[in-house]
């Protein structure tokens, strides 16, 4: 394929360019902070969706995606990644990140296919329904629901520091709303569809800093495995990405150090969206047709269950 659909050229096979410690940069990165929900322009170094790498194969031909958090991050690299694929993709944003949104757009329509970007906040069970009366609109139904919006906010003070609000917008962000979103999309799920949930290094290992966080990205682990389960004899595959640090605009808008992120993972730096995308396209495909219940680790090392 050429540039014209929004295929880049073959990366070039060069070993240094596949070493995973060297391949992007590694911290420190400069200190900085943003305003949740953080935005992609400021960061330094800017976070690579694939925009100039990933390459598609046809393995998600017409296939679509309803995607939660397609604005930047992991959820850009995603679109990405299943547009150059071959699937069209319906995605969420907040109101306040239509700019970012429409950037997602502009790269998933670079590639031949279909963008639907949705203004809503996914914390209301209202508009999660919404969501998915809107994909079955545009598309008839869903062969992938992706559950990728997130909310987490450090606080380094412990507990006595998390808010009630804190609390319910982090719980009905990662919680709720993947519970609401699952429970009106099933029935317009063929058999062959998959729901891919995204978990957590933190779900095994969390930070104290980010208990609330954590704490949810465990139940996706327990609801990931449970649905799937569930969901089993009707032909739906239900599998979760538990990424480890990966530089999105959420780091610099909730933790208080940037320049030490991504210094943990045995890799020694933090991954970049584009490395996060081949999983949940990986767990898509036909390729993982007998893949359900199962959490890919994408930690840079860090050993989980």
């Amino acid at each position: 394929m050429t540039h014209s659909t929004g295929q880049p050229p073959p990366e070039p096979q060069d070993p240094t360019t596949q070493d995973p410690t060297t391949r992007y940069p590694r911290p420190d990165f400069p200190a900085q902070d943003q305003e949740p929900p953080g935005w992609t322009g400021p960061m330094d170094p800017r976070p690579d969706h694939g925009e100039d790498s990933y390459r598609g194969s046809g393995l998600l031909h017409d296939r679509r995606t309803v995607l939660t958090g397609g604005d930047s991050g992991i959820g850009r690299a995603v679109a990405v990644a299943y547009a150059r694929e071959g699937a069209d993709v319906l995605f969420t944003h907040l109101p306040e990140e239509a700019e970012e949104a429409r950037e997602t757009a502009r790269l998933v329509a670079a590639a031949g296919r279909l963008a639907v970007p949705v203004a809503c906040d996914i914390r209301d069970e209202d508009r999660c329904r919404e969501v998915v009366d809107r994909a079955v609109a545009e598309f008839g139904r869903i062969d992938v629901l992706i559950n990728n919006a997130a909310h987490q906010m450090a606080q380094p003070d412990g507990i006595t520091a998390i808010t009630t609000e804190q609390f319910d917008r982090v719980v009905r962000t990662n919680l709720y709303a993947m519970f609401w979103l699952c429970r009106a999309a099933v029935p317009h799920i063929p058999p062959g569809g998959s729901i891919i949930n995204t978990t957590s290094v933190q779900a095994y290992k969390p930070s104290p800093q980010l208990l609330d966080y954590a704490m949810t990205k465990g139940a996706i682990v327990t609801f990931t495995q449970g649905l799937a389960r569930m969901l089993a004899d009707d032909g739906i595959r239900v599998n979760a990405v538990a990424p480890g640090p990966v530089w999105t605009p959420l780091i610099p808008a909730t933790l208080p150090d940037t320049t030490e992120f991504g210094k943990q993972s045995p890799l020694g730096r933090p991954a970049q969206p584009a490395e996060m995308a081949p999983a949940y396209v990986f767990l898509a495909s036909q390729h993982a047709s007998y893949i359900t219940a199962e959490i890919m680790n994408a930690t840079g090392g860090t050993p989980l269950p």
